[in-house]
C-alpha cells in the first residue's frame, strides 16, 4: 500500500501562478520597438480625436493675404494655396484616415472571421465554393478596382470603405479557414463535439478565441496600407470632396505649388510615414508577445 506523506501533497496545495492580465503590456513596452510603435500610435490617435482641441485654427478657414507662408509660431506647418492653416488641416486629415482605416478593417475582420469558420467548420461543397469566391476578389488589384468601382458609383468614404471591406476580407477569411482546419479535429473540439455542443457554440466559444489573435496582429499591419490607400484615391481627386482634409488631398495641393513651397509636400507626406512606422512596429512586436516561437526563429 502506497502512503501520501505531506511533501507529496504540499504541491497539490499550492496556489497556481497566473500572469497578470496586462502582462502582454509589459512585455510589449519593454521591447523599444513596440514602446516606440506604441507610442506614435497613441500620438496619432490622441491627435485625431482630439483635433478640433489641437487646432488653432478652423481648417476650413480662408486667409488669402497669407497664402504659401512657411512655417512659423503663427502657422506650425503653414499655409496651403488657400491660406488655410495645414497643421489644423492635417489634424483633421487624421480622422479621415483613421476612421476609414477603423470601420474598413472591422468589419472585414468580423467579416473575415465569419466566413472563414463557415468554410473551415463546414460542409465541403461550401468550403469550395467560399474558395473561389476568395480567390476571384484577391485576383483584382486593389487600386484597379477601387478606380473601377469608384468611377461607376461616384467617390465617397463609403465608397472607399467598401472597396476595402471587399479586397480585404477574402485575407483574413483565408487565415480563419486554415486556422479552423487545423483546429476543428482537436481533442477538445472532438470532446465538445461528443458532449452535444452545436456548430455555433463551438465556433463562438472555441475556435474564435484561438482565431481572435493572429488576425488582430494581421489587422494593425493593414491598418496603415488602408490609410494609404484612402490618400492615394483622395490624392487622385477620387476620394474625400472637398473643404474636407485628407492627406492625400493635401498632398495633390503641395505637388501643385511645390515649386513656391515644399512645406505642403512635406506635411502631408510625414503623418503617413508616422502611421506606417508606429502600426508596423506595434504589430511586429505583438506578433513577438503573442507568438515568441516565430522570435525565436529570426
Amino acid at each position: 500500500m502506497t502512503t501520501i506523506t505531506p511533501e507529496d501533497t504540499a504541491g497539490a496545495d499550492a496556489p497556481i501562478k497566473r500572469e497578470p492580465r496586462l502582462a502582454w503590456l509589459w512585455q510589449l513596452l519593454r521591447n523599444p520597438l513596440g514602446a516606440f510603435g506604441l507610442s506614435l500610435v497613441a500620438l496619432i490617435v490622441i491627435s485625431a480625436v482630439g483635433a478640433d482641441f489641437f487646432s488653432p485654427y478652423d481648417y476650413k478657414a480662408l486667409d488669402v493675404k497669407n497664402r504659401l507662408a512657411s512655417p512659423s509660431w503663427a502657422h506650425l506647418l503653414g499655409t496651403d494655396n488657400l491660406g488655410r492653416d495645414t497643421f489644423s488641416r492635417i489634424l483633421h486629415g487624421g480622422q479621415i484616415a483613421l476612421y476609414v482605416a477603423l470601420v474598413s478593417i472591422g468589419t472585414s475582420l468580423v467579416l473575415g472571421l465569419a466566413l472563414g469558420m463557415l468554410a473551415g467548420y463546414g460542409p465541403r461543397w461550401l468550403d469550395n465554393l467560399l474558395l473561389l469566391i476568395f480567390d476571384s476578389v484577391r485576383a483584382f488589384p486593389v487600386i484597379m478596382f477601387a478606380l473601377a468601382v469608384i468611377t461607376v458609383v461616384g467617390p465617397s468614404l463609403e465608397t472607399i470603405i467598401g472597396v476595402v471591406v471587399m479586397t480585404t476580407t477574402p485575407g483574413y477569411a483565408r487565415i480563419a479557414r486554415n486556422s479552423t482546419l487545423s483546429l476543428k479535429n482537436n481533442e477538445f473540439i472532438l470532446a465538445e463535439r461528443s458532449l452535444g455542443a452545436g456548430t455555433i457554440r463551438i465556433m463562438v466559444s472555441h475556435l474564435l478565441p484561438n482565431l481572435i489573435a493572429p488576425l488582430l496582429i494581421l489587422c494593425s499591419m493593414d491598418i496603415p496600407v488602408v490609410i494609404t490607400i484612402e490618400a492615394g484615391l483622395s490624392f487622385l481627386g477620387l476620394g474625400v470632396k472637398p473643404p474636407t482634409p485628407s492627406w492625400g488631398s493635401i498632398l495633390n495641393d503641395g505637388y501643385g505649388f511645390i515649386r513656391n513651397t515644399p512645406w505642403l509636400v512635406i506635411a502631408g507626406g510625414i503623418p503617413l510615414i508616422l502611421t506606417t512606422l508606429g502600426f508596423t512596429f506595434l504589430g511586429e512586436s505583438l506578433r513577438d508577445v503573442f507568438d515568441p516561437k516565430l522570435k525565436k526563429d529570426r
